[in-house]
């Protein structure tokens, strides 16, 4: 049985474009730079030889050119994992799904997602200014919830009891080693854990009392213990926090995309320090990022 997907599920603008990003099929290169702020995305082509596109609608703006023979696309996300089950579901019905049709392509795309962002650390020797990338993420989000084939109940499990919060239901989810491998030694690696907002959800107190008032110091002394499932992940600790990476992991594995975060820090938040050269740090972040992909 051949399953159409129907207008209600997989909507279009009037040009054929997928609804939220703007884009039809061949806007987009199968290298993607996401960043969360709009006006990143000119920071980004800024560095392109030369740009085809521009299109945008809402917070989505995308940008691809080319650096030498090498095409890219950068994509503005907006802000948090909801935007990011927007914007991964889009790319995959733009890549793998015939727009025409509404049917599953006999062939499918994989891309090569690379987050570029702002992070804080939960550990007090990660220094302001560093650049580390994602190994693994957990997500205190909820959105890979929604999605079927969890494999990693037990770990989240022990998650779970170690944060000791029942509102929170986290979620394990992994970058791909084949961009991680990618990049050399002097970008830091760690397990980065992806909250649904800024303030009360990374454990900010501005003005009214929050639940998770020490979620910080919590997420710093959280670590894996005797998993014989993850040999690797036993030791670890969560290193830093941030909004989108877990969902981009989770959802890039179910697309069969490649996925990396590379985390620009920002703020140290046992040592209550941030950063005074954030525009200079993302810069070296986007370069090198492009650095990585261009070779």
């Amino acid at each position: 049985m051949i399953n159409r997907i129907p207008e209600s599920e997989l909507v279009l603008n009037e040009d054929g474009s997928v609804y939220h990003l703007n884009l039809l099929p061949p806007d987009l290169a199968d290298d993607i730079i996401f960043v969360g702020d709009p006006d990143r995305v000119e920071q980004v082509s800024a560095h392109f030889d030369r740009i085809e596109i521009k299109k945008e609608k809402r917070e989505f703006i995308t940008h691809t050119g080319y650096i030498g023979s090498r095409r890219i696309s950068v994509l503005s996300t907006g802000i948090g994992t909801d935007n990011i089950d927007i914007v991964l579901n889009e790319i995959d019905m733009l890549k793998n799904i015939d727009l025409d049709s509404r049917l599953v392509k006999s062939e499918l795309t994989k891309c090569r997602i690379y987050r570029v962002g702002t992070s804080g650390a939960l550990q007090a020797d990660i220094a302001l200014d560093s650049l580390l990338i994602t190994t693994h993420a957990i997500g205190l989000d909820g959105v890979m919830n929604y999605y079927q084939n969890r494999k990693d109940l037990d770990i989240e499990n022990q998650i779970y009891s170690q944060l000791g919060y029942d509102f929170i239901a986290p979620y394990l989810s992994y970058g791909s080693i084949n961009l991680i491998d990618k990049f050399d030694d002097s970008f830091l690696r760690g397990v980065t854990a992806t909250c649904c907002g800024f303030y009360a959800p990374q454990g900010r107190m501005i003005r009214k009392n929050i639940i998770s008032d020490d979620l910080v110091q919590r997420l710093s002394k959280l670590n894996f213990l005797n998993i014989e499932s993850k040999p690797e992940l036993n030791g670890l600790r969560i290193t830093n926090f941030e909004m989108e990476t877990s969902a981009i992991y989770g959802l890039s594995a179910l697309f069969g995309f490649d996925a990396i975060s590379v985390n620009a820090i920002m703020a140290n938040r046992i040592a209550n320090n941030f950063s005074k050269q954030g525009s200079k740090t993302i810069e070296n972040a986007i370069v090198k990022t492009l650095e990585v992909i261009c070779k």
